[in-house]
């Protein structure tokens, strides 16, 4: 096993944690990157521009994101689910953080990473 930790891209819609997420990630080492897809008409953006050896989705319903403080409208919601497809369909793992604390979305994440770059 090599020493040198994956690069990890982090995809989800507005509000679902993403920048928390990353600043987790390279508080623990890992170099992460916030892609954001949600914001690119081209489903294959989260590939081209800076490929991840590991890709994470975060999801959250649009209640959620209303009450984290975004103001928007359920079809904007629904625009960026359509954007991030792709992304999401290729992710090599998937979280809600609609329920979970941010240190819980990390440590889950982090367990997910340790077995997965343990081969």
């Amino acid at each position: 096993m090599s020493s040198t930790k994956p690069r990890v891209g982090v995809v989800g819609p507005c509000k679902s944690g993403k920048s928390t997420l990353v600043r987790g990630l390279h508080e623990a080492g890992y170099p992460a990157n916030q892609i954001a897809q949600e914001h690119s008409f081209a489903p294959r953006m989260w590939q081209l521009i800076s490929p991840p050896d590991i890709l994470l989705y975060l999801h959250t319903e649009y209640p959620n994101t209303v009450a984290r403080g975004l103001q928007w409208l359920e079809r904007d919601y629904a625009e960026q689910q359509t954007r991030l497809a792709h992304a999401r369909q290729h992710a090599d793992f998937e979280i809600s953080t609609d329920e979970l604390p941010q240190e819980e979305v990390l440590r889950q994440v982090l367990a997910f990473l340790a077995t997965a770059t343990s081969e």
